[in-house]
């Protein structure tokens, strides 16, 4: 039987199914090998070549694929239909005759398919072919540029800028976008102006509203009301006048439906309709594509299979009738530069089938497939028809005109099934919707019509012509400044102010990469990810918001690596791979131009002082750390001393804050950023909370979070007295009264009953606990290590005793059988709910599911997918037996050479090598 590989093991399952019992469906899970992290692995001094190291957790996948080759001498590589999946079947290749598993005479094809159903699966079967090497080659070039930026240019960011965590090819450019927009809204002067608006009435008692767009002869431009004033007086000859309707205009439109969706398209809409994460999107789009319900969701790609075509129109025509489908198939031009692999859209496999017909348990994946779904029959369907209307008002001296606009929808299309969101949707005119008026017919004034709109931002009319205007509510309708009502009620001046541009949500960040042609897409969820994980970014509301530890990345990067953050350069840079996957240039000579010069530009910053590199940053985060004051004083003037001047500093234990120049004389500090942060800020040498007798009590900061600390540090007490917040405390919240009583645990409750040994009560590494002797008994919250009395205690000590106490093994819910590697499995009980375990892998139940249930299928699956989830950090659950050491085994001393000193920075180095890989799809 040939033996067949994948990536995951629940694609191993649908695929077995499809080819049946003559073949052997194998997951290799995920990559095989990577890049150790250490010098040498992309050796620059010949030719880039690159040393590749079988992950401990792989090789168990390697072995069994190696096994199952001696029963038949044929493989079949079916990954994904993409570059990082023609480069797992490189790998699985590579490694398989490096173990002699393949022969000279073993049968290895490649095979793909973009669906996971029986019809694509059994065809791609027909028509294999060799591993794709400009797509490998494209792969290799990624991963060595990913490896010599992290590998490199980390650690000069550790160096030169004591805090920082590192830094990427592709998510340093994502960063800076971020930085440099919050840097445009902090620069941003807003520009007032005024709108104003009227509620007639046609003869018929009808209403609609209509904008000033003509006053004293001339057409107004948007900042021509710059004030109240102006808007008083535009208010009041609207009053003073009579209007009539001097022309209606009714233009039919048509709306075109969007394409179907690619990566990024998806990514987007699936923010805006559900505040899902890039990441989270993905993960829910994999697991549809493996149950075989959609087409894969790596691509660039917007065109749709003939057949896919074909099945969208039947379904359509099935479902709302023939009149929603278009004459002629729509057909979609992709607007990459290079859509990756030409890949279909992504689409359902079955257009007949709606989310509802399907037994999809997730909500994430119920709700995407539902989007998919929708979107896919939307593309193909006929276009709504409108008609747009606009109707002219002016006076019968021609001195004041205004515009009403609206629109009708005739037949509503595609529109039926989908419309597509909007990142920033505001107020629509040509939305609404006119009432039937008629060409010179008067349009008089509806009073009080705007009276509820005017209260609701906040004002209160006197009875005169005009109100005094009164300052509205945040997110008023149209407004938000005051407003002006005419004393009739049917006239309303709204006050705006020109506002900075947004903030990026994950939607909007991974469509401007895309329009600046930066990633691709199985990079975007990644790197989006990695900056929030690095502290570098934070989402607040799904905005992302720059951390002060990104804005000092940024800033470092922009004075002395400029060109490798530079937008123009990052995109050229992916033009050249992709060049390098279509087979039109040599991937060496990539490599070659790009670490020329980078490790130049790398040399250069080795002499760098470090107080120069933060004289630097603080010139160019001056805006921002030290703004100006409001009575024009230095703003960098030490506000204790008087003569110092204030500059970011950095502190021992790491990170970065604004500090005296006369320390230690003066010992003003506050947290980095910029002022008005003092009083919940920790500096380095912490934030004072008050004494206890001659000890000074003090909240500080360190590795591992807030905590405070009885005195200071000395040679006699190098370790003084310490008590870590507990993570339901707040540091703002921290006094002297709350710190002296963490600083006195462990509480000591009384003596146990039985033995007379005394019980404690205290908050340790997993939270709060009372102990008695070797039995320690999780308490549900920090408050009752304060409160937990002597029959409290004995009782949670005794139902930890009864449960095995610690160390103890707990029995399963339910004894499931052994695994095919060996080893139990079983259900388990656990803190945050039931689990499977087996040896070092415990995975979680899904919410809702019985323990009793569970099957074993599902448990090695389970298992399955969390193996693959942590990666190179799950260590090989072999045991090995130790060698004997003798003269023949016994290691080498090492020589003592010059590259010892580097040899001392290997950790650093290694950290960063291991972070950094921006294009990691997988």
């Amino acid at each position: 039987m040939p033996v067949v590989v994948v990536e995951s093991p629940a694609k191993a399952k649908t695929i077995n199914k499809y080819l049946g019992d003559d073949y052997v469906v194998l997951a290799s899970y995920g990559h095989v090998r990577d890049l150790p992290p250490k010098d040498g692995s992309v050796d620059t001094d010949h030719e880039f070549e690159m040393t590749w190291e079988v992950a401990n957790d792989s090789r168990k996948h390697v072995k069994a694929i190696a096994d199952a080759l001696k029963d038949d001498n044929a493989l079949i590589l079916a990954t994904d239909p993409d570059r990082e999946g023609e480069a797992i079947s490189w790998h699985l290749e590579e490694t398989l005759r490096k173990r002699r598993a393949i022969r000279k005479d073993t049968d290895v094809r490649r095979v793909v398919f973009n669906a996971i159903t029986k019809s694509a699966v059994t065809e791609a079967m027909k028509s294999p072919r060799q591993v794709d090497q400009p797509l490998v080659e494209a792969y290799l070039a990624r991963r060595a540029l990913d490896y010599l930026v992290g590998f490199n240019l980390s650690p000069v960011l550790w160096r030169k800028l004591p805090g920082s965590k590192s830094a990427g090819r592709v998510q340093s450019v994502c960063l800076r976008l971020i930085v440099e927009r919050e840097m445009e809204i902090e620069a941003f002067k807003p520009q007032e102006y005024w709108s104003v608006k009227a509620l007639l009435e046609t003869p018929r008692g009808q209403r609609f509203e209509a904008r000033l767009t003509t006053l004293a002869g001339k057409k107004l431009d948007k900042f021509d009301l710059a004030n109240e004033t102006a808007a008083e007086l535009a208010v009041q000859a609207i009053t003073s006048r009579a209007l009539s309707v001097t022309g209606v205009e009714a233009k039919p439109a048509t709306r075109n439906p969007s394409a179907p969706f690619m990566t990024s398209t998806l990514q987007q809409e699936a923010s805006r309709k559900f505040g899902m994460g890039a990441r989270q999107t993905m993960n829910a789009a994999q697991r549809l594509y493996e149950a075989g319900l959609i087409t894969y969701m790596r691509t660039d790609g917007i065109d749709m299979a003939p057949e896919a075509v074909m099945a969208a129109r039947d379904a359509i025509k099935a479902r709302y009738g023939e009149k929603y489908v278009p004459n002629s198939p729509r057909m979609y031009k992709n607007k990459a530069k290079n859509a990756q692999e030409a890949h279909e859209c992504i689409r359902p496999t079955d257009m007949t089938r709606d989310a509802g017909s399907l037994r999809i348990s997730e909500a994430d994946q119920r709700k995407l497939y539902d989007l998919i779904w929708k979107r896919t029959l939307a593309s193909q369907m006929a276009a709504a028809r409108l008609e747009r209307t606009t109707v002219e008002i002016a006076s019968d001296d021609g001195q004041v005109g205004l515009r009403a606009t609206g629109q009708v929808v005739l037949f509503d299309g595609f529109l039926k099934v989908y419309e597509e969101g909007r990142d920033d949707v505001g107020g629509d005119d040509d939305d609404r919707r006119l009432p039937s008026i008629m060409q010179g017919e008067p349009a008089k004034p509806a009073a009080d019509g705007l009276q509820e709109e005017f209260a609701k931002a906040g004002a209160k009319t006197d009875g005169d012509d005009v109100v005094e205007s009164a300052p509205s509510s945040k997110g008023d309708i149209q407004s938000n400044g005051a407003a002006l009502l005419s004393s009739d009620g049917a006239v309303l001046g709204l006050q705006h102010f020109t506002q900075p541009p947004p903030r990026y949500t994950e939607a909007t960040l991974v469509k401007r990469m895309e329009e600046l042609g930066i990633g691709r897409p199985s990079t975007y969820a990644s790197i989006v990810t990695t900056i929030q994980d690095r502290g570098y970014v934070r989402k607040d509301k799904n905005r992302l918001i720059p951390e002060d530890k990104g804005r000092l990345v940024i800033a470092f990067l922009m004075n002395y690596f400029r060109k490798y953050v530079g937008y123009d350069f990052t995109a050229g840079l992916e033009e050249e791979l992709d060049h390098v996957s279509a087979g039109e240039a040599d991937y060496k000579d990539v490599l070659a131009r790009f670490w020329r010069d980078f490790s130049a530009a790398i040399a250069e910053t080795s002499e760098l002082r470090i107080t120069d590199v933060l004289e630097k940053i603080n010139e160019v985060l001056e805006p921002h750390l030290f703004p100006p004051t409001a009575d024009g004083s230095d703003p960098r003037a030490c506000p204790v001393c008087g003569n110092g001047r204030l500059s970011m500093r950095t502190a021992r234990s790491g990170g970065a804050f604004i500090g005296c120049s006369n320390y230690p004389e003066c010992r003003y500090t506050r947290p980095f950023g910029p002022p008005g942060t003092e009083d919940s800020g920790i500096g380095p040498d912490g934030k004072l909370l008050g004494y206890d007798g001659d000890d000074k009590i003090t909240l500080r900061d360190g590795r591992f979070g807030p905590y405070v600390q009885r005195g200071d540090a000395t040679e006699e007490t190098p370790k003084p007295p310490r008590a870590s917040l507990p993570k339901t405390w707040s540091a703002d919240a921290m006094d002297l009264e709350k710190a002296l009583t963490l600083l006195s645990l462990p509480r000591q409750i009384g003596p146990h009953p039985e033995d007379g040994e005394m019980i404690e009560a205290a908050i340790g590494r997993f939270g709060p606990y009372v102990r008695h002797g070797k039995v320690y008994a999780n308490l549900p919250n920090v408050d009752e290590v304060f409160e937990i009395g002597m029959n409290r205690a004995v009782e949670v000590l005794a139902q930890k005793a009864a449960r095995g106490g610690r160390g103890a093994a707990a029995k399963p819910l339910k004894e499931l059988g052994e695994h095919p590697d060996g080893g139990p499995i079983n259900i388990m009980e656990g803190r945050y709910g039931p689990y499977v375990k087996w040896e070092k892998i415990n995975a979680t139940l899904p919410k809702d599911t019985e323990p009793q249930s569970v099957t074993m299928e599902q448990a090695l699956e389970l298992i399955a997918e969390k193996a693959a989830k942590k990666g190179k950090g799950r260590k090989s659950t072999a045991k090995k037996t130790p060698a004997k050491k003798t003269a023949a085994n016994k290691p080498a001393a090492k020589k003592s050479t010059a590259k010892k000193t580097s040899g001392k920075k290997a950790p650093a180095k290694k950290a960063a090598a291991k972070a950094e890989g921006d294009d990691a799809g997988k």
